[in-house]
């Protein structure tokens, strides 16, 4: 049977930048061995498999696999899902504004799609679970010998290593400068010390500031047991960043905002738009943005 998928590229504005990611959006007769082996096929990051939903009052069931696992909810999947969605419910048109509501394992992510004509599209959601410290991160001599670097590489002003959850879990890994971020790598034996039976998505090692003036953050996600050597740009990092943050810096009430670059040293430049709401020192709500273009349509036969 045919299946029609779209491949799009997110959190970027120019095509081949960005994170890829596989869309088929009548994906209801598929069982869960046969979405693995797609996502093993495409081999992207991630690839999104769209059912219709279980509340008939949201858009659209998703899941999301990578070549390896299935996740329960990844940032740039449902940016770029919600995209495509919005795309066929408003029939192609150059100029609108859509809520898409996207069940997903981790609980309902509101996306709202804004499309500007002869602009690409932009989708932020609004993060379903807010992050929490998951444990105690591993010693800053482990962490250096897992991603290649010295202990003196290690820590970037108040940031210090931290491991938070939202739904997926990441190890934040702050790093002197951009020349440490660049040198970063996965070390295989050092990653299976310190990664063992944590259950995190990856490792999302990070400076202050990046190339644009704007940028808050540069960052790089290494996820090596799901399947992701490195990664162009990584939502679910970025909704989890701001307990990473918080937990470092101390936040105002308020809303505050972070451009966060990441994927350039793969030499897809990806731009990711972040927003966290803080009242009484607590995060009280996260929202992630960015853009997406298309880059190829067809049909897979299973």
């Amino acid at each position: 049977m045919k299946y029609r998928f779209y491949t799009l590229d997110v959190f970027t504005s120019d095509r081949f930048g960005g994170n890829p990611l596989a869309v088929l959006t009548d994906a209801a007769g598929l069982d869960s061995a046969q979405m693995q082996t797609i996502a093993r096929e495409f081999n992207l990051s991630e690839t999104t498999f769209v059912s219709p939903p279980q509340d008939a009052s949201n858009t659209a069931n998703v899941r999301i696999f990578t070549s390896g696992t299935e996740l329960p909810f990844a940032g740039h999947p449902t940016v770029g899902t919600a995209i495509v969605l919005a795309h066929h419910l408003e029939n192609g048109a150059e100029a609108y504004e859509r809520e898409i509501k996207l069940e997903e394992k981790i609980g309902l992510l509101v996306v709202n799609v804004t499309k500007r004509a002869g602009a690409p599209a932009y989708a932020r959601f609004t993060s379903a679970v807010l992050p929490e410290v998951n444990r105690p991160a591993p010693d800053p001599a482990a962490i250096a010998k897992a991603i290649s670097l010295g202990e003196d590489d290690i820590g970037a002003g108040t940031h210090q290593p931290g491991d938070q959850i939202a739904g997926n879990s990441f190890l934040f890994v702050p790093v002197k400068d951009m020349t440490a971020l660049a040198r970063a790598e996965v070390d295989p034996i050092g990653w299976r010390e310190m990664a063992a039976d944590k259950g995190w998505v990856g490792a999302f090692v990070y400076t202050l500031g990046g190339e644009s003036p704007d940028a808050a953050f540069r960052g790089r996600m290494f996820g090596p047991d799901v399947g992701i050597l490195e990664d162009p740009a990584t939502g679910s990092s970025a909704a989890t960043f701001p307990g990473q943050i918080l937990a470092s810096e101390g936040l105002t009430d308020g809303t505050h905002k972070w451009f966060v670059e990441q994927g350039y040293e793969m030499g897809r430049p990806s731009q990711i738009y972040v927003e966290g709401d803080v009242s009484s020192g607590a995060l009280t709500a996260i929202r992630v943005g960015g853009h997406a273009v298309w880059v190829s349509e067809g049909e897979i036969d299973v």
